[in-house]
Formats: C-alpha cells, sequence, structure tokens
C-alpha cells in the first residue's frame, strides 16, 4: 500500500521538552504530525511534517501522577501482563514516556503508523537531524 503525501517539501519541527507538561506537550506533536497546521489538510493523507524532540528526559507531569502513573503491556499469554512505573520508565527509557502518549493520540490504523515513524526522540540537546532546516517551535 502506498500513500502519497500531498506536500513534497516535508517540513521538519524542533521541539524542546525541558519543563513541558507531557499532555499539553504531545498535543501540539500530534497536531504537527497529522499536518493540521497546514492549509491543505486531509485526514486521509500524510501531510505532516517530521518532529524532533530534545530533552526527554525532563519532561514533567503534574499532581502526584510521577508516583502512581504505570504502563502497562501484555505479551498475549495467559499470565502475560507487564506493569512498569513511570519512575522506572523515565531512568531507563525516557523516550518512550513521549512516544507512549503520542501514540496513543494518533489515528489507530496504518496512516497513524506512519505518522509516528516521523517523530524522533532524543534525550538530550544532541540530535543527528543538522542538514535538515529545522523551525523551532515554543
Amino acid at each position: 500500500m502506498f500513500i502519497k503525501s500531498i506536500n513534497n517539501n516535508n517540513l521538519w519541527y524542533l521541539l524542546d521538552a525541558k519543563s513541558q507538561i507531557l499532555g499539553r506537550f504531545c498535543t501540539k506533536i500530534v497536531y504537527l504530525l497529522m499536518g493540521k497546521n497546514n492549509y491543505n489538510y486531509k485526514s486521509n493523507i500524510v501531510n505532516g511534517g517530521y518532529v524532533v524532540v530534545l530533552n526527554a528526559n525532563s519532561i514533567i507531569l503534574s499532581g502526584n501522577k510521577k508516583y502512581k502513573k504505570v504502563y502497562y503491556k501484555h505479551s498475549g499469554y495467559v499470565g502475560g501482563l507487564k506493569c512498569i512505573s513511570y519512575n522506572v520508565l523515565l531512568k531507563k527509557f525516557p523516550d518512550r514516556i513521549i512516544r507512549y502518549a503520542v501514540k496513543g493520540m494518533l489515528p489507530k490504523n496504518y496512516l497513524g503508523r506512519l505518522m509516528l515513524k516521523r517523530l524522533k526522540i532524543y534525550c538530550n540537546n544532541y540530535h543527528k537531524h543538522i542538514a535538515q532546516k529545522l523551525i523551532l517551535i515554543n
């Protein structure tokens, strides 16, 4: 299956996650990935840009959620439920916190998986997308 992009010049956006609230920050990411900021937005075509996120390890949660939030996954077998807390996931894989939140906000189909591939998350200030002309979003 081949999905065509409307605009051939895909834009690259740079976002900094330092001291940003998780949910509000991820809605900005989804808005750019889906291409809703473009004048020619269509829901059946991937016309969003690429998003580069820096400082994923310094994202914050409001309230008491950083102590109570738990991420679940299931292997499909009986008794295969695995859970990991927010603090453990932040220490081991801080990029997955943002990826899971964005994945939950995207459409649950082939287009959503294509959009998620355009998300690049880094835990520090350094990234390998210097050659692209990045647009800084606050």
